[in-house]
C-alpha cells in the first residue's frame, strides 16, 4: 500500500513545521537587531573586525591562517581547508562592538581546529553524511508516497534516515558555537582588546547569535517529528 493518506494540505502536522519557521524568524529577528545596535558602538582599543582577528590569532600562536574580506552582511566563517577566517562588510573594516565580537568568535573556531576540539571534529566528519541528508531526504520521501509496495515503506525510511544525519549535524553544532562564543569572550578579555562594560555586549552579541543555531536545531528536530508521525500513519 502507499502512502498518498499522509496529506499535505489539511495535515495538523503542519503545526509543527509553522511552529519552526516562526522560532527561527524570532531568532533571526534578534541576531539582526542585536547586531545592529552593537554596531553603533565603538570598541575603546578602535580596532577593526580584522585587526581583532590578527591579534587574536598571534596571540595564540597560530601563523597559518589568513584573514580575508567576503561580500555580504553576516557571512563570516572560518574556513579550515583554506585556512582562512572570512569577515563579512558589516565586520572586516569596522571597529564596532558587534565586529570585534564577531570577529573573535570566528577566531574561536581557529582554536578549535587548532587543538583538535572534539565536538568540532565531529561535526566535520558529519559534513558529506549531512549534505547527502540535506539534499537527498525529501525526494527520496515524495517518490516514496506515489508509488505501492515495500518499495514506498523502504524508500520513505530511508528518507527518514538521512533526514536525521541533517539534524544531527544541527544539534552537534550548538556545543560547537557556543563554544567558541565563549573562547572569543574569554580571550577579548584576556588580552584586553575589551573592557569589562564592553565584554557584556559581547556576551549579548554572541548569545543573539547562539540562539539562531538553537532555532535552526529545534525546527530541524521538529520537522523530523512531523516525518516520523507522518509516516507512521497507514492509509486506511
Amino acid at each position: 500500500m502507499g502512502y498518498y493518506g499522509y496529506g499535505f494540505y489539511y495535515d495538523w502536522t503542519y503545526i509543527l513545521v509553522v511552529i519552526g519557521a516562526i522560532i527561527c524568524l524570532l531568532a533571526q529577528g534578534l541576531v539582526t537587531s542585536t547586531f545592529n545596535k552593537y554596531t553603533k558602538v565603538r570598541s575603546r582599543t578602535n580596532l577593526t573586525g580584522r585587526e581583532t582577528a590578527e591579534r587574536i590569532l598571534r596571540y595564540a600562536g597560530i601563523t597559518d591562517v589568513s584573514v580575508v574580506h567576503v561580500n555580504g552582511n553576516l557571512t563570516d566563517h572560518y574556513d579550515p581547508r583554506s585556512k582562512t577566517v572570512n569577515l563579512s562588510d558589516s565586520v572586516y573594516n569596522s571597529t564596532s562592538v558587534a565586529a570585534v565580537s564577531v570577529a573573535a568568535h570566528e577566531c574561536g573556531h581557529v582554536i578549535q581546529h587548532n587543538t583538535g576540539y572534539l565536538p568540532l571534529n565531529f561535526r566535520t566528519a558529519l559534513v558529506p553524511a549531512a549534505n547527502i541528508g540535506s539534499y537527498a531526504a525529501w525526494p527520496l520521501i515524495i517518490i516514496g508516497l506515489f508509488i505501492n509496495g515495500q518499495t514506498s515503506t523502504l524508500l520513505i525510511q530511508l528518507g527518514i534516515i538521512l533526514f536525521s544525519l541533517s539534524v544531527l549535524f544541527q544539534i552537534v553544532t550548538l556545543p560547537v558555537e557556543i563554544n567558541a562564543s565563549r573562547r572569543a569572550d574569554h580571550i577579548l578579555q584576556e588580552i584586553g582588546i575589551l573592557d569589562s562594560e564592553e565584554a557584556r555586549y559581547t556576551k549579548k552579541v554572541l548569545g543573539a547569535a547562539a540562539l539562531t543555531y538553537v532555532a535552526s536545531a529545534a525546527a530541524a528536530i521538529l520537522q523530523l517529528l512531523r516525518l516520523v508521525l507522518l509516516f507512521g500513519r497507514k492509509r486506511d
